[in-house]
């Protein structure tokens, strides 16, 4: 296990250090800088004076070794575009997306599960081939179409949910939520629908696959010669099997609601890391694009560690089998 926990923070290790490498070779590359903070119309001694302070005509290596020295000790630069420290305003904004991400999730496990479970159990009947047939529907259609209906339903035509904003918030510490006012739960609820569609279908395909299989094996067929109750065969002990590979899904899934909650964002207006991110990109303000690029990785790298880690303890054979993450005489 500890063998294991050491190939896992290596590998993080690696990928940070590949991302921060992309990152800052991209956000020497988008857009002028200077020319976002001073305007088009300063001075070329206004626009050497600031490359001189920003240290931007320092050589690439020199520049990303100040900027890797920067962010490893919690400096992630002031915002070109505000004058603000980008930490704060990713301290500002990430509640938000981490809020709608986490609903997302809950929202996909808990309409996914059941779906693909009956879909499994039920293969074969009319109303378990149109869930199947739904599912394909729920992954090709993009989050920006769900995102539009929904709003075009529930907002226009209907009027019971607001279509942007995140409602009113309540102040926790350095956290804020809408999970503990109607306004914020009203506002919560289309964008975490839509960002979940497409995650709820893949569930359920997931489970339903991963049961008919479990359900094949020779230690289901032995519960049912002993006369076990199908409740009990399949919510106790194919269920069980089942949710190993679900776990791993889950946190693929949540760092992908992570990063691409920018999609429901944007359509929505949610006050997010994704719309800091959109806002970043059109004014070049390349702290902000660095630090969202790098925070992102590190969510990805952080969970997909953490559901290595839960995977190991749920199933005793990755433990045996070492750092390979075999088990063992695979």
């Amino acid at each position: 296990m500890i063998a294991l926990i050491a190939q896992r923070i290596a590998q993080a290790i690696v990928v940070l250090f590949v991302v921060s490498v992309l990152a800052f070779l991209l956000s020497t590359q988008i857009g002028d800088p200077v020319a976002s903070i001073l305007g088009l119309q300063a001075t070329p001694a206004d626009r050497m004076a600031l490359n001189a302070r920003l240290g931007l005509d320092d050589p690439w290596p020199v520049r990303y070794l100040a900027f890797l020295s920067d962010v490893l000790r919690g400096d992630w630069g002031i915002s070109y575009a505000t004058q603000r420290p980008v930490a704060e305003l990713v301290v500002e904004r990430l509640p938000a997306t981490l809020e709608l991400a986490g609903v997302a999730l809950v929202f996909s496990l808990g309409v996914g599960l059941p779906i693909g479970i009956y879909a499994a159990i039920h293969r074969g009947r009319p109303l378990a081939d149109a869930i199947l047939s739904l599912t394909v529907v729920g992954v090709s259609v993009p989050t920006f179409v769900i995102a539009i209906l929904l709003i075009f339903v529930f907002s226009v035509v209907l009027g019971w949910l607001p279509s942007f904003g995140r409602g009113e918030v309540v102040q926790i510490g350095w956290w804020t939520t809408g999970l503990l006012t109607p306004s914020g739960l009203a506002s919560l609820i289309m964008p975490a629908a839509a960002l979940a569609v497409s995650q709820v279908a893949l569930v359920a395909r997931l489970v339903r696959a991963e049961m008919i299989e479990v359900l094949r094996t020779d230690y289901i067929r032995f519960a049912r010669a002993r006369g076990l109750k199908p409740r009990v065969i399949h919510l106790s002990l194919a269920l069980r099997n089942t949710l190993i590979p679900v776990i791993t899904v889950s946190g693929i899934q949540l760092g992908f609601l992570f990063a691409f909650a920018v999609v429901a964002e944007a359509v929505f207006q949610w006050p997010g890391i994704g719309m800091l991110f959109l806002q970043a990109l059109g004014s070049t303000d390349v702290p902000v694009i660095s630090a969202v690029l790098l925070l992102t990785a590190a969510f990805f790298v952080a969970v997909n560690m953490i559901v290595d880690l839960l995977y190991a303890v749920v199933d005793p054979r990755l433990r045996a089998g070492g750092a390979t993450g075999r088990p063992a005489g695979a």
